[in-house]
């Protein structure tokens, strides 16, 4: 069965013929503007050069009425390959959008929105994909918009702007407020507060979804009745909106979890009702993560393995010297997953440091655990500018993109980021050709993780360097009182002449969404993490900050989470070896009063 339209913009008035298997129908209607107050959605227009439509553009549609194809509007920005897995994990087939009437005539359509505001709105005019999804919208027919794709909807947003929006919902897009004490990305799992009542968030409950965003849209008196849920964070920003059948999340609900698949599942089939019982949480905030770390390298038979060093050596002390082989990544990062990993971190050592977008092996890792593994994934490892053997050029951004689109959520940048982080100290100048400004100007800074790899120098006088200093609790080797953090490059084989302090304040201005901060001095040794270091950075900057290096035991995990202002606590070795099982830190942690994903 299938309905023909026909898409006029001379007409102002919406006519519905009924649809058979043996006959088409015509629906004519304006492709931007309406005067029929029978039309249950009606653009908000305070500001009626919102959206760049063209009066002369027609359209030709023909729809489907397959019940198991979902239409996608993926325009080429960031990680959509989860949402994929996901819906076809639930049992759908998927359509790509290449034109304006792929999304006419879709049945069911989901916008992924990744990236940055303004180019996702560029793309979107110039393809004349922005009118016929406004079209499809005011149409109430089913729509899922996802993080990007809710705020796209709104009159305008100030990043990077102020940049005008599809103009559906009254309201401005404006960053978080870090003045009132909070990190911005906001990054991780955080509750919800249901505002109405609508199906697609039946299941969610008490339980934590994940965010990952720095721009935000508010309530209003205008925009209230569209408001399904909101998040409290700093102030209460909109979490979800629902009218009719148009739904949009602030959240993503492909990466969270069990929660976030039956998210899906309720919009892709209303009439499902509850298909499993899920647990029911005691969410009220943002919860502290804890997160599996894979290091990942080739053996000396070839084979990707995930490895664990001792201070970053990863060879066993024995006659053959063989790389520690502690499983397989894809396996493990499943395993982590279902053990409630809230996130799961690839760092791939051995890196194809001579030309990374040729290590097809990484990107199989991510392509494959992807596909069962619905929590956020972060991969890094020679993500900088590269040529080939062939001399041409490839960009910090083209080897991110490869990423993104093989899977990944996140990259991690580790030594690109300290020479980036020199220069700028030495220049006072952002030249955006860095790494870090091309990534976070195309994919927001909430994708930018920086790998600090700092070792510890102890000194006598706090003053005896340039470098910021910190009084440590345990004093070095001659008595030293003080030490600074000297960061390292190439697997931490290279001192620098920069400390984590200078490079953490450095990259945060660069477009670093998030740090990754290890110790080499602690790694592997199990003894708890570098409280003193952890301190030290997670107080000097805004943006959050995951301690890395030295967990052995369950209390380690609440001490750097009591002690320190650090967002989420990484291991490795201890979940690898099952010494401590994920589950077993997460219990600790909540008997600890310190509310995490459970």
């Amino acid at each position: 069965m299938e309905a023909a339209a026909s898409f006029s913009s001379t007409s102002q008035l919406l006519t519905v013929g009924s649809c058979s298997s043996s006959s088409s129908s015509t629906v004519s209607f304006s492709s931007c503007s309406y005067t029929s107050q029978s039309l249950h959605f009606l653009r908000y227009k305070p500001n009626a050069k919102s959206l760049n439509c063209k009066s002369s553009r027609s359209f030709s549609v023909r729809a489907s009425t397959d019940d198991c194809v979902v239409t996608i509007l993926d325009y080429g920005a960031g990680n959509v390959r989860s949402l994929r897995n996901a819906i076809k994990h639930l049992g759908f087939d998927i359509k790509d959008v290449q034109t304006p009437e792929d999304i006419l005539k879709a049945k069911r359509l989901i916008f992924p929105g990744v990236g940055a505001f303004a180019p996702a709105m560029d793309v979107l005019n110039k393809k004349g994909m922005a009118e016929a999804l406004c079209t499809y919208i005011e149409q109430d027919r089913p729509f899922l918009g996802i993080c990007l794709g809710l705020q796209l909807l709104f009159e305008s947003s100030e990043e990077n702007g102020p940049v005008k929006g599809l103009g559906l919902i009254p309201g401005v897009v404006g960053r978080f407020d870090s003045s009132k004490g909070i990190r911005v990305p906001h990054i991780g799992w955080n509750a919800l507060e249901i505002a109405k009542d609508t199906q697609i968030l039946d299941d969610v409950g008490q339980s934590h979804v994940y965010f990952v965003h720095s721009y935000r849209a508010t309530p209003s008196d205008d925009n209230r009745d569209w408001i399904s849920s909101t998040c409290k964070y700093g102030d209460n920003f909109i979490a979800s909106i629902q009218r009719g059948n148009v739904h949009a999340v602030q959240f993503h609900p492909e990466k969270s979890g069990d929660v976030g698949l039956s998210v899906l599942r309720r919009f892709l089939n209303p009439k499902s009702g509850k298909t499993q019982k899920l647990v029911q949480g005691n969410a009220s905030k943002l919860a502290k993560r804890v997160i599996a770390c894979l290091d990942v390298r080739t053996n000396d038979k070839g084979d990707l393995v995930v490895t664990k060093g001792d201070q970053y050596n990863v060879r066993e002390h024995t006659k053959e010297n063989e790389v520690r082989n502690l499983g397989k990544p894809v396996d493990l990062a499943g395993q982590y997953y279902l053990d409630g990993a809230d996130e799961v971190s690839f760092l791939n050592i051995t890196a194809f440091r001579d030309f990374p977008l040729g290590d097809l092996p990484m990107l199989q890792v991510l392509r494959y655990a992807s596909e069962n593994v619905f929590v956020p994934l972060t991969v890094g490892g020679g993500i900088r500018d590269f040529k080939d053997g062939n001399g041409r050029y490839y960009s910090s951004l083209e080897v991110a993109s490869e990423y993104f689109r093989s899977g990944a959520d996140k990259v991690s940048i580790g030594s690109d980021a300290v020479y980036a982080a020199e220069e700028y100290i030495k220049s006072g100048v952002k030249t955006g050709k860095t790494s870090l400004e091309q990534i976070s100007g195309v994919y927001g800074n909430q994708a930018v993780v920086v790998s600090i790899d700092p070792r510890r120098v102890y000194v006598m006088d706090s003053k005896a360097v340039e470098f910021r200093t910190v009084k440590v609790r345990n004093p070095g080797p001659n008595g030293e009182e003080y030490a600074w953090y000297q960061c390292t490059v190439s697997g931490g084989r290279e001192g620098r002449p920069i400390g984590a302090y200078e490079l953490a304040k450095a990259v945060e201005e660069l477009g670093a969404g998030e740090i990754l901060l290890n110790c080499i001095d602690c790694d592997g040794q199990g003894k708890g993490f570098d409280i003193d270091l952890i301190k030290l950075i997670s107080d000097a900057v805004s943006i959050p900050v995951i301690a890395s290096s030295g967990a052995g035991t369950v209390e380690h995990f609440s001490e750097v989470f009591r002690e320190t202002n650090a967002s989420a606590a990484l291991a490795a070795g201890i979940f690898h070896r099952k010494e401590v099982p994920i589950q077993a830190v997460k219990e600790h942690l909540s008997k600890e009063g310190i509310e995490v994903r459970m």
